[in-house]
C-alpha cells in the first residue's frame, strides 16, 4: 500500500519559564531562550501541512510542573496532532513519574491518569502508520538516573510488535540507540547518553523490521545506521543548544521503494537576538574550555596540563561542530596521538542533516 505523510521533529526543548531557570557557569544550554526558540520553529512550521510533530524528550528544563502544563497548554494550540515522550530531565526523580503523563493525556498517553507510571504508549498516527513511544529513562540501586528499557516493557513491545497489524512502526526513545559518535557506547564523552541494554531493543526491533527510530538527549545531529539490525536512528539536536536545529521529514513508499526524506533547519533569530545562531555558537565556544581541557588531559589520551592548555585554541568549536552534523576535523598540529584521537569523531556516512534515506522493504510486502 502507498504511504506518503510529513512531519516534523524537534528535541531537548528545554522548556523553562523565566522564574524556573537554573543558573549555572558550566551549562552549555540557552535555557532563557526556550521558549522564544520553539515559538520561532511553531512560526516556520505553521504552513507545511504536517501530519504530526514528535518531540523525543526533554520537554522541559528539570520536569517542573509548571513548565510541562506551559508546555502542553501550548501544544493544545496546534492545528496537528503532537507526540512526546519524556526525556531524563522531565522525569529526574522516582516520584516524577508519576506527574509526568498527567500533563500529557493529549499527546500518546491517552491513559495518562489511570496508569500515570506507564511512560511508554503505541498509537496510531495515521491509517496503516503506528508510532511506539518509549520510556528509557530508569534508576539504579543506588538512585542515579540510567538508560534502560525494563523487562515489562520490553516484553510489552515484543508483544505490540507481533500482532502485524500496521504496515509501518516508528519508534521513538529518548536515549540513543546506535552510536553517534566514535565509539560513543565506551567513551565518557558519549556513553551515558546511550541506552544502556541496547542489544535486546535492537533484535527486537530487527526481527519486526522496524527501520526507523528517533532519539534525542545528545543535543547532536546525525543519522546512524546499522548493518547488523537493519535500521536507522535519527537524532535530533537541542533547540536550546547550537545549532538549534529542528527537522521535517516526508516519507514515500510508492513503486520505487521506501524512502525518508529529511531536511533540517536552524533557528537563526529570535526577538530578543536577530544574531541568534551566531551568538550560539561564540557562547559554546566560550563556554567549551572545561570540557575541551577535560578530554586532553584525562584518559585515554592525559597529556600533561601545560601542554593541553597550549591545544584548547584549536578544539574551541570541536563540540559545536559535532553538534552541527556532518563534521569533519583536521588537526594538523596536533601530536600524533592527540590527532588521530580527535580525528575521529569526523562524520561518516550517511549525512546527519539533508539525505534521503532508501529503506528495505520486508519479503511480506
Amino acid at each position: 500500500m502507498a504511504l506518503k505523510f510529513k512531519f516534523a521533529i524537534a528535541s531537548d526543548l528545554h522548556i523553562a519559564l523565566p522564574h524556573t531557570i537554573w543558573h549555572h557557569p558550566a551549562r552549555f544550554h540557552l535555557v532563557e531562550y526556550s521558549i522564544a526558540a520553539f515559538e520561532e520553529v511553531l512560526s516556520q512550521l505553521a504552513n507545511l501541512d504536517l501530519d504530526f510533530l514528535l518531540l523525543p524528550g526533554d520537554l522541559t528544563q528539570h520536569g517542573e510542573p509548571e513548565n510541562h502544563q506551559w508546555l502542553s497548554t501550548r501544544l493544545s494550540q496546534l492545528p496537528y496532532p503532537v507526540y512526546v515522550i519524556a526525556g531524563n530531565h522531565d522525569v529526574p526523580t522516582i516520584e516524577s513519574f508519576d506527574r509526568f503523563t498527567s500533563h500529557y493525556t493529549k499527546f500518546g498517553f491517552e491513559f495518562g491518569i489511570s496508569e500515570p507510571r506507564k511512560l511508554y504508549y503505541e498509537c496510531e498516527v495515521l491509517p496503516n502508520v503506528r508510532l511506539i513511544g518509549l520510556n528509557s529513562n530508569q534508576f539504579n540501586n543506588e538512585g542515579q538516573q540510567i538508560g534502560w528499557i525494563d523487562q515489562e516493557q520490553l516484553t510489552w513491545l515484543q508483544s505490540v510488535l507481533e500482532r502485524q497489524d500496521y504496515e509501518l512502526n516508528l519508534v521513538t526513545i529518548h536515549h540513543n540507540v546506535l552510536e553517534h559518535m566514535h565509539n560513543q557506547s565506551h567513551n565518557a564523552l558519549g556513553k551515558r547518553y546511550m541506552l544502556g541494554n541496547t542489544d535486546r531493543l535492537c533484535e527486537i526491533l530487527h526481527h519486526a523490521n522496524v527501520k526507523l527510530v528517533f532519539t534525542g538527549h545528545l543535543h547532536v545531529q546525525d543519522v546512524a545506521y546499522s548493518d547488523r539490525y537493519d535500521f536507522y536512528d535519527i537524532t535530533t539536536g537541542s533547540l536550546v543548544s547550537y545549532p538549534h536545529p529542528y527537522r521535517v521529514l516526508n516519507y514515500v513508499s510508492d513503486k520505487l521503494g521506501d524512502r525518508l526524506e529529511i531536511e533540517s533547519f536552524r533557528v537563526r533569530s529570535i526577538p530578543e537576538k536577530t544574531d541568534f545562531l551566531q551568538f550560539s555558537r561564540e557562547w559554546m565556544g566560550d563556554h567549551s574550555h572545561p570540557f575541551v581541557l577535560k578530554l586532553l588531559t584525562q584518559p585515554p589520551l592525559s597529556i600533561p596540563l601545560e601542554i593541553a592548555e597550549t591545544m584548547t585554541p584549536e578544539l574551541r568549536y570541536f563540540w559545536a561542530s559535532i553538534a552541527d552534523g556532518d563534521a569533519q576535523f583536521h588537526f594538523p598540529n596536533f601530536p600524533r596521538v592527540a590527532k588521530k584521537y580527535f580525528e575521529a569523531f569526523s562524520d561518516t556516512l550517511p549525512k546527519d542533516n539533508d539525505v534521503i534515506l532508501n529503506l528495505k522493504r520486508s519479503a511480506s510486502r
